[in-house]
């Protein structure tokens, strides 16, 4: 069962990690804001609980939940956002402009760490892949992930979910590496003469 849990986890880091893009780093220099219908601060103990129409935006990253915990405990730039929804909503654009997005019932955004962390009807897309389990823990900077499934799923399995898209670029890639070319710029079959 272990085995098939990292061969499970594996081949979902391939499908999420084929291109070498990363999340924008430029979005975790930019300030964090959130919005919402209502807040509620405890100064004293250092969270805040936002509720109602919760929007968190950092750059291009964007988070949307029914409520926010925020756990400023651990000082200054190593905030924890604990977004619950129904579900909640994660979205972020790559360096090369291709986005990522995710949804769960709680999502939490480890500042210090650049990780979220799905728990609850997981699922996180990227590119034309897309994987579902119960938890998933995303490294927004090395585009890792790790997932799993639980008692609850019907399957208590984890899903990849590879998209016609997808197989067709790929294909497409191979044929332009295999296109009869000799190398030389003309392509008419006779080579150099």
């Amino acid at each position: 069962m272990y085995k098939l849990r990292i061969l499970l986890a594996t081949s979902a880091l391939l499908v999420l990690c084929t291109s070498p893009a990363l999340c924008n780093e430029n979005d975790f220099t930019l300030p964090i804001e959130i919005g919402s219908n209502s807040q509620f601060i405890d100064g004293k103990n250092k969270t805040a609980l936002y509720k109602d129409n919760v929007l968190i935006t950092q750059g291009s990253l964007t988070i949307e939940a029914d409520e926010v915990e925020v756990i400023a405990s651990q000082g200054s730039g190593r905030e924890i956002f604990v977004a619950r929804g129904n579900p909640a909503s994660y979205s972020q654009e790559l360096e090369d402009g291709n986005p990522v997005s995710a949804r769960a019932n709680e999502i939490r955004y480890e500042v210090a760490k650049r990780t979220i962390s799905l728990t609850g009807n997981a699922e996180l897309k990227q590119d034309t892949s897309q994987v579902k389990g119960n938890s998933i823990t995303f490294d927004m900077i090395t585009e890792q992930l790790l997932a799993t499934g639980g008692a609850g799923d019907a399957s208590g399995r984890v899903t990849t979910v590879f998209t016609p898209e997808s197989i067709r670029k790929a294909k497409d890639e191979s044929s332009d590496n295999n296109d009869g070319s000799n190398g030389d710029g003309n392509n008419d079959g006779k080579g150099e003469q």
